[in-house]
């Protein structure tokens, strides 16, 4: 039915917030995309690379490469007690030290133009950038960050998005850079959590790849329950999830073409001044993406 995959990397800071798992399930249920490269970005990225390899070992995908991007702090992050026994080195997978070169040198090589997701910080991609420009000619990049109109939870009050505002001058960087740019801000991936009737099917299911999420997922609230309030019979906001969707389709969102300037405090602004962005700023159908969501990860 694809006969024509989409090539595709993900750069994730993986480790901390749950919605990078939840992500990295989606992208291997869908079959629109041909995964060719994970790599890891922010804080201590080899164990991020953990993270990716122990999971993509779980799930019988150790043909996907993996690279570790720069490293810049020993930050565990909160599902470090997942990792903490996984020996890398016996991954049986190719693991790349140089996440950079790794990502430029797969752009470069592709036959044909490469979908890159981000769903974490950008210091991995804007190293990329900076060390090889011209992968902008043969890539597009999709990204899980900024808050445009809508913050976080719906609120009307627009605060600095986490992975903007984590890197300031690397968001800077690739939002400036000269290949298409479409992202999914607060406005459409900071409301997506699962409840009722799909949530009850999430947790009925005992696959490999919802249980590896459910187990990442206990570990998860034991480090966060203290921090923040979370309802009950609801999952946490799966923002990442929605970058996923827009590696290969837009059909269930609006897209508005804006100027987008970041800000000294990494708000993401409508401005004469701005890039042009592809921004999701609204759904047609989030319900129906949600559906999507359960159905390719339960299947």
């Amino acid at each position: 039915m694809y006969n024509k995959k989409i090539p595709v990397i993900l750069d994730t800071d993986i480790g901390l917030d749950i919605d990078d798992t939840w992500a990295l399930g989606f992208l291997l249920k869908c079959p629109e995309l041909d995964v060719k490269l994970i790599t890891t970005s922010s804080n201590d990225t080899l164990l991020k690379a953990k993270h990716v390899a122990k999971f993509l070992e779980i799930m019988g995908r150790t043909d996907i490469p993996i690279g570790i991007g720069p490293k810049s702090n020993n930050k565990k992050g909160w599902l470090y007690p997942w990792i903490k026994d996984y020996d890398i080195s016996r991954y049986p997978g190719i693991v790349l030290n140089n996440g950079i070169k790794a990502l430029c040198s797969t752009i470069i090589d592709s036959s044909e133009p490469i979908t890159l997701i981000s769903i974490g910080p950008l210091e991995t991609i804007a190293g990329a950038l900076k060390v090889n420009p011209s992968i902008t000619e043969n890539s597009r990049f999709v990204g899980m960050q900024g808050s445009i109109r809508i913050g976080y939870r719906g609120s009307n009050r627009i605060l600095p998005e986490y992975n903007v505002k984590k890197n300031i001058a690397a968001s800077r960087e690739v939002f400036q850079a000269s290949w298409e740019k479409t992202i999914t801000p607060l406005d459409t991936c900071g409301n997506i959590v699962l409840s009722g009737e799909l949530l009850e099917r999430f947790n009925a299911c005992d696959n490999a790849l919802v249980s590896t999420i459910k187990e990442n997922y206990e570990i998860w609230k034991k480090k966060f329950f203290p921090k923040v309030f979370l309802i009950k019979n609801e999952t946490s906001v799966l923002f990442d999830v929605v970058a996923i969707y827009l590696g290969f389709s837009e059909e269930l969102l609006n897209i508005e073409e804006l100027n987008i300037e970041i800000t000294d405090r990494g708000l993401t602004e409508i401005s004469e001044k701005g890039n042009l962005i592809r921004c999701a700023t609204s759904w047609k159908d989030k319900e129906e993406f949600k559906k999507l969501l359960v159905d390719r990860l339960t299947n």
